[in-house]
């Protein structure tokens, strides 16, 4: 998902250089959006790997 996330920045800064303002704030916002879903299923992982006592792989 991080990597959808980092494909929809790029095509927003690809975008917002060649004048395209309405794609590029779609392709910023779609990958705003991602980005925030990664974050919190992150969160998830990391609480629920917690709660049943493991820790983070190093």
């Amino acid at each position: 998902m991080l990597y959808w996330t980092i494909v929809c920045l790029i095509v927003a800064v690809i975008a917002g250089v060649l004048g395209f303002g309405g794609i590029a704030g779609t392709a910023a916002g779609i990958a705003k959006i991602l980005f925030f879903i990664f974050i919190v299923l992150l969160v998830i992982s990391l609480v629920a790997n917690a709660l049943r006592g493991k820790g983070p792989k190093v």
